[in-house]
């Protein structure tokens, strides 16, 4: 408790060179402590910002804090890439720590996916599954502040764990301020209140000021969720004696009673008085808090000294690498004499890799047994491997997406579907804040294998919320990979190299390809590759090559798409024999770039063809790019063909045809194109 005071007066001492904003424990030390030394390195912990005393009491050291504090090079958690307090840890002596994030509230569902993922690997009896010293079974303890529990996404971290009884520990700090919003305006009950609603969910509130009480029911309330008693919710009620952050100042907002109050609850005076009474010298505690006053400035002035990052390795751990680089296997064997569809082809390589990767597992709205997904994509898979590897989830896209990084974390393999691309909306901010920024800001420690599968597109009257294209929203945010096909082969390989990526993908499926039942897309159907098949992300493939003296006399042209847009540019290259290349991208990111410079320089007129709404998307960066790369070849201005700019895709099916692109019209391009 001192070492933790003594580095809060020094950073505030020091403003000026703590530049980067933080927060500190101040107030909150008796119940971080308490928590902290009941841990074994088997568990798993996810702080919050205000956590540095839980991390002292965990084994850190005050530098390897300050060095996080102070944006060094050889910060352990994120070299220099997160905020203080911000940990990320992988080692054999403390409790594993994945990545957190500033967004509050949100390490509730991946803290949940940890447990989730500990009860499943305990359940197949894995080898991944680690005890303790003394054969303590792993917990996991999820710290929050009081003002984040009114986030939606931890009541749905809190229905899954008492759904599943999880070995969970929620910690809720309640210090009554959400910045500067008190409890009463903010919620009608407090977290321990709150608790009462999901049944199954243990709770207790006590005083977090008092150390000694606290330790007492952190170590009953362990015991019982490592023999399987969980979840557990303990609130424990404490001072705010520090700034909301370096950056949000108390005496913003703050009135001089609510300091007073606040400060006659501080923990550290508490266990001095309660010392005292057993007979510790007053000389003792003196000494105790100059020698860590001493420590905490030496470190400081080490941190202080350590060198910065290098700005050439600002990219680093973006991805993990992946061990998929080369096609492999057949695509079309000899053996294999009838064509599969697109939904078969999903199906067959997610089965093979059920059989053999034990942990792996399937997860979603009605994926399991019972209908084995709306597109029956999954049917025969719950059957056949069991609800405890493919089931259903509730409704909370935010679950199945941010509940694979903490799956993730502890070695198992998901793969989970959102029903709709139109539904994603409701998980984008765990996948933007915590999926895709996970490896970048853990220094590569925390890469999230995950396959999301994302039925997508417009197709006979989908209507307004089932139709929807959403690659660029996805290709806006950075850390993930994205693949689209459009034909059961490529549907196989891909998803097998997004099985095998140790990075975030999204498989991107049009569900109008399926089952080939457009007319036009009966190519879509293939034979079925062989079982060890896989075709590497970033890999495009020319699906209509133009007829070489063509192409020498200037008199072609190419179709950058994929997806549908394949098939309408298929069909509408039979107006132009042997003098169009359909480009298909198959993976939006990584991009083939090669591919594309170089089929453009090769016919210098091109037309990039989408399915989404045309202004401002992925369709048009790519003709901005192509025209910036392949300027002095380009006998044309780069020509993009998309969807009308609406809101969303009408019901009726004369209007959406009107709305989308179609073979037609992507006729009439490609001659404006040509006549050019």
């Amino acid at each position: 408790m001192c070492t933790a005071h003594a580095m809060d007066a020094v950073y505030e001492e020091n403003r000026h060179i703590c530049k980067y904003v933080h927060s500190t424990s101040r107030g909150h030390e008796a119940i971080q402590l308490a928590v902290a030394f009941h841990l074994k390195a088997c568990d798993y912990v996810s702080p919050y910002y205000r956590d540095d005393c839980m991390l002292l009491g965990l084994g850190f050291s005050p530098y390897t804090l300050m060095l996080q504090l102070l944006a060094k090079k050889e910060d352990i958690f994120s070299g220099g890439r997160e905020y203080y307090a911000h940990p990320s840890y992988r080692g054999e002596d403390k409790p594993d720590i994945i990545h957190q994030s500033s967004a509050t509230g949100m390490q509730a569902i991946p803290a949940t996916g940890i447990a989730e993922g500990l009860q499943y690997l305990k359940f197949i009896s894995s080898p991944l599954y680690k005890t303790g010293p003394q054969g303590e079974t792993p917990i996991v303890v999820c710290s929050l502040g009081d003002a984040s529990v009114t986030e939606g996404e931890v009541s749905e971290a809190f229905q899954v764990a008492v759904l599943k009884r999880l070995p969970i520990i929620f910690l809720v700090q309640d210090n009554n301020w959400g910045i500067s919003v008190t409890s009463e305006e903010a919620r009608r009950m407090n977290a321990f209140e709150y608790a009462a609603g999901f049944v199954g969910l243990e709770r207790i509130s006590i005083d977090g000021s008092d150390f000694e009480s606290s330790y007492a029911v952190m170590d009953q309330v362990v015991r019982e969720v490592r023999k399987g008693k969980g979840p557990y919710l303990v609130r424990a009620v404490v001072p705010l004696l520090g700034h909301h952050t370096s950056g949000v100042r108390k005496e913003f907002y703050r009135s001089e009673e609510d300091l007073k109050n606040h400060a006659a609850n501080d923990p550290i005076p508490k266990l001095e008085a309660s010392l005292m009474q057993d007979g510790k010298l007053i000389e003792d505690l003196q000494n105790i808090d100059n020698q860590a006053a001493i420590k905490v400035r030496e470190d400081f002035n080490n941190a202080l000294n350590s060198a910065d990052p290098e700005p050439e390795n600002v990219s680093e751990h973006i991805f993990a690498a992946t061990p998929v680089t080369d096609e492999r296997g057949q695509r079309a064997p000899a053996a294999h004499k009838e064509k599969i569809m697109m939904v078969d082809a999903a199906l067959y390589a997610i089965r093979e890799i059920l059989e053999t990767h034990p942990e792996a597992v399937v997860y979603g709205q009605d994926v399991g047994r019972r209908l084995g997904g709306v597109f029956r994509e999954t049917a025969t898979l719950g059957k056949t491997f069991g609800d405890h590897r493919v089931y259903n989830t509730a409704i909370q896209e935010a679950h199945i997406i941010g509940s694979t990084v903490g799956m993730s974390a502890v070695g198992v393999r998901p793969i989970v579907e959102v029903q709709f691309a139109d539904y994603i909306y409701p998980g984008l901010n765990q996948l933007a804040t915590e999926v895709a920024k996970s490896c970048y800001l853990s220094n590569g420690k925390y890469p999230v294998s995950v396959v999301i599968r994302v039925p997508c597109g417009a197709y006979t009257g989908g209507g307004p919320y089932h139709s929807a294209s959403i690659e660029s929203l996805l290709l806006s945010i950075k850390g993930i990979k994205i693949a689209y096909p459009s034909n059961a082969a490529d549907m196989k390989g891909l998803m097998k190299a997004a099985f095998y990526d140790p990075n975030p993908v999204i498989m991107l499926e049009h569900k109008g390809l399926y089952w080939s039942k457009v007319p036009g897309t009966e190519d879509a159907k293939t034979i079925e590759p062989s079982t060890d098949y896989i075709l590497p992300l970033g890999k495009g493939r020319s699906a209509l090559e133009a007829e070489k003296k063509n192409v020498d006399e200037g008199d072609s042209c190419c179709v950058i798409t994929y997806g549908m847009g394949v098939y309408w540019a298929l069909n509408a290259a039979k107006k132009f024999v042997g003098r169009v290349e359909v480009i298909d991208l198959r993976t939006l990111f990584p991009l083939d770039e090669d591919l594309v410079f170089e089929t453009v320089k090769r016919h210098g007129k091109v037309l990039v063809l989408t399915e989404e709404q045309q202004n401002n998307s992925f369709a048009e960066a790519l003709a901005g790019r192509i025209s910036a790369q392949c300027f002095k070849w380009l006998d044309a201005p780069v020509k993009v063909l998309g969807a009308a700019d609406l809101p969303a895709v009408p019901l009726n099916e004369t209007l959406e045809k009107a709305m989308l692109p179609n073979a037609e019209k992507v006729s009439l391009a490609i001659r404006e194109l040509m006549e050019f």
